[in-house]
């Protein structure tokens, strides 16, 4: 049968391309080898031919490649005509860090300075300071017994911070005074048999005076009133007279008083005022100063016009030297008459006494230019409560060091703040 023959005459062709007859080993050999060559030799070539991100499929490659691909980093395209900011610096802690610049230099402005502010957040301002507060000492008398009677603690700091208020810088206190003291003294005690002058002065009244004083930078000059000058008030008079401690004849230098001057040629009369003057400043240490007036001379028209200039400055040096040796941190001051009136009218040449510091008093209205004169060259002037219409003119003088007021009609408070209202016009 032809169809039978022909079936057997004819051969089988072979189907596809005819790979199934190579070994599989030999494909699996070529198709790796092609894979290397492509990704390290034929992509650049092949590439050019293809578009752009083309993704290339080869099976039994496909997802190992697409794998691989996604977890290595890629350099990104730049286009050379575009310039692109540097990558920020990424440090381990995978925060980024800006690359290091160079630092732009640009003039600074002169600019005021900025005020000072203190700790507590306030501007600083500076103090306003009056004329008069330029002075070395700004003093105001107080009598012995104005403010020691019976004056508690309490009072005498706030007198102490009132005189403070109104520009006062120095309190020149009475604490003797008609040859008595105005604290116990074992000197007064074992000479008169009295302790102190007859006053119901609490026992510590200066210690609070001193210790408030100084809380505000001020001074506390002890004021030695009337020197060695007496009256029948005195609580020695009578005792003074009957030992014959007193010049002849009566001392009435001022209208309405008669003084009786002790006599420091008497050898008990001169030991008596120093060693109350060396008890004094050992029992007060931190005492500033003391001050002795024009009291501390004889007046020129005593009976007799003898002249015990010389005898005067003896015992003012001997006694003035015993304070040093005893205390030499105290000022030893003297407020008396011009160097002239003084040894002239008062047998007193204190310019031979080695005293620290000398306040001319100016109490002579009449006289008062030629009183400046010989203030200029000292350490102040004085002037009573009745001059203080002088006080714009000795303000504005440069010369004056120093300024020191009595008050002879109206009170220390008074006259304090008539002073710093004056001091300000």
């Amino acid at each position: 049968m032809p169809n039978q023959k022909n079936q057997k005459n004819h051969k089988k062709e072979p189907r596809g391309c005819g790979c199934s007859n190579i070994p599989i080993s030999l494909i699996l050999l070529v198709l790796g080898g092609g894979y290397w060559w492509f990704n390290h030799q034929g992509s650049l070539a092949i590439s050019k031919l293809l578009p752009q991100n083309l993704p290339i499929a080869i099976p039994g490659l496909n997802s190992t490649a697409a794998k691989s691909e996604s977890s290595a980093p890629t350099e990104p395209a730049i286009s050379p005509s575009l310039s692109l900011p540097k990558s920020p610096i990424v440090e381990p802690n995978n925060q980024p860090v800006s690359a290091p610049t160079e630092p732009t230099i640009t003039p600074t402005p002169s600019l005021p300075k900025s005020p000072i502010v203190e700790p507590n957040n306030q501007l600083a301002s500076p103090p306003t300071v009056t004329p008069q507060e330029k002075k070395a000492i700004r003093g105001i008398y107080i009598s012995r017994y104005q403010i020691t009677n019976n004056a508690s603690e309490k009072k005498i700091r706030e007198q102490v911070r009132y005189y403070h208020s109104q520009g006062i810088n120095t309190i020149i206190h009475g604490v003797w005074g008609n040859a008595c003291t105005m604290y116990n003294s074992e000197v007064m005690q074992q000479t008169f048999g009295s302790k102190s002058c007859p006053n119901l002065f609490l026992e510590r009244w200066l210690d609070w005076l001193i210790d408030e004083a100084h809380k505000h930078d001020m001074e506390v000059h002890a004021y030695f009133e009337k020197g060695i000058k007496i009256d029948e008030n005195s609580p020695i008079f009578n005792l003074a007279i009957e030992r014959k401690w007193v010049v002849p004849g009566v001392d009435r230098t001022y209208p309405g008083i008669e003084h009786y001057i002790l006599d420091v040629e008497i050898p008990e009369v001169a030991n008596f005022f120093r060693d109350v003057l060396v008890e004094f400043v050992q029992r007060y240490p931190k005492i500033d100063a003391v001050q002795w007036d024009d009291y501390l001379g004889y007046h020129a028209e005593l009976p007799g016009k003898v002249d015990r200039t010389n005898k005067l400055t003896i015992f003012s040096q001997e006694m003035i030297s015993a304070m040093k040796q005893a205390n030499q941190k105290v000022s030893f001051d003297l407020c008396h008459h011009n160097p002239y009136w003084a040894k002239r009218y008062f047998a007193a040449d204190w310019s031979k006494w080695n005293v620290d510091r000398v306040f001319i008093q100016a109490y002579n209205d009449k006289n008062f230019s030629a009183e400046v004169d010989y203030a200029q060259q000292y350490d102040g002037i004085a002037i009573s409560d009745q001059q203080l219409h002088r006080l714009p003119e000795i303000v504005a003088n440069d010369k004056i060091k120093g300024i020191l007021v009595f008050p002879n009609e109206n009170s220390p408070e008074d006259t304090a703040s008539k002073l710093k209202q004056l001091s300000l016009q």
